[in-house]
């Protein structure tokens, strides 16, 4: 049974449902020790005008965010620690915007998911299925760079790339985004929500190479909804992965510091 949950959604992302309150007392319900809340972040493209994607919540909702979590915080305290976190992308362009905005706020963690390629306005989305060798090997690369900040406390559905090409090719550049990950000593995340809708994540052949290295791993529920804030079925698959690759899993994580 999982303790804590680092990866939780608001409907400030405009694709979840909910509010918070309701996230904390199911969590509550379920047993859970720890709920982090990492609402996709706000990111500022202030070079390209508005970008209002239906995927992140805005700039200006950034303090609201951070307001509620800390009140739930203090309301829940001894019962569930309750942490203030976004999902964020790693857009080297913009990277040290986003920091200033994040610790304005007090947010206290961040989780590596790189939907996008490039700095988004000039890339494509990761796991848009391609045989293109090329858009591998930049993911990898674009995320080694990420790990390398030491700023994000792991790393959400690292096999979100959907390459379909030459599994040689696949098996090579993935290994070393999983050398990156264990000499940073960053946990993967197994996307519950990934193996609960049937998506192309959790890549088994991905989590070869992941206990082949050695890496540490931990369980993300990727709630968009209240009622999957624990998903014991998809929980129940995933640990059966585990068990059958030999994965080392962890139950909760130390947090980088922004």
């Amino acid at each position: 049974m999982m303790i804590a949950n680092y990866h939780c959604h608001t409907y400030r992302c405009g694709h979840a449902e909910g509010d918070e309150r309701e996230y904390v007392e199911r969590a509550v319900e379920r047993g859970l020790k720890i709920l982090g809340f990492s609402d996709h972040t706000p990111y500022d493209f202030f070079d390209c005008g508005p970008r209002n994607r239906p995927m992140r919540m805005k700039p200006e909702e950034l303090p609201g965010y951070a307001d509620s979590i800390r009140s739930l915080a203090d309301e829940y305290r001894g019962r569930l620690e309750i942490l203030l976190g976004v999902e964020a992308e790693y857009y080297p362009k913009y990277f040290s915007r986003l920091l200033e905005m994040l610790r304005e706020s007090r947010v206290s963690y961040m989780i590596l998911g790189q939907h996008y390629l490039n700095n988004e306005v000039d890339g494509g989305y990761s796991g848009r299925a391609t045989d293109d060798a090329s858009r591998l090997e930049r993911y990898v690369a674009q995320t080694k760079e990420a790990i390398e900040t030491g700023l994000f406390t792991y790393f959400a559905h690292p096999d979100l790339i959907n390459y379909t090409g030459d599994s040689a090719i696949y098996r090579r550049e993935m290994r070393k985004l999983c050398e990156a990950a264990n000499k940073a000593k960053m946990p993967m995340e197994i996307n519950l929500l990934g193996m609960r809708d049937g998506r192309h994540y959790p890549n088994e052949r991905f989590w070869e190479l992941a206990a082949e290295e050695g890496c540490e791993v931990i369980l993300g529920s990727d709630a968009h909804q209240p009622e999957f804030v624990t998903d014991p079925a998809s929980e129940e698959k995933a640990l059966t992965l585990v068990e059958k690759l030999g994965l080392r899993l962890v139950s909760k994580v130390e947090l980088k510091k922004i």
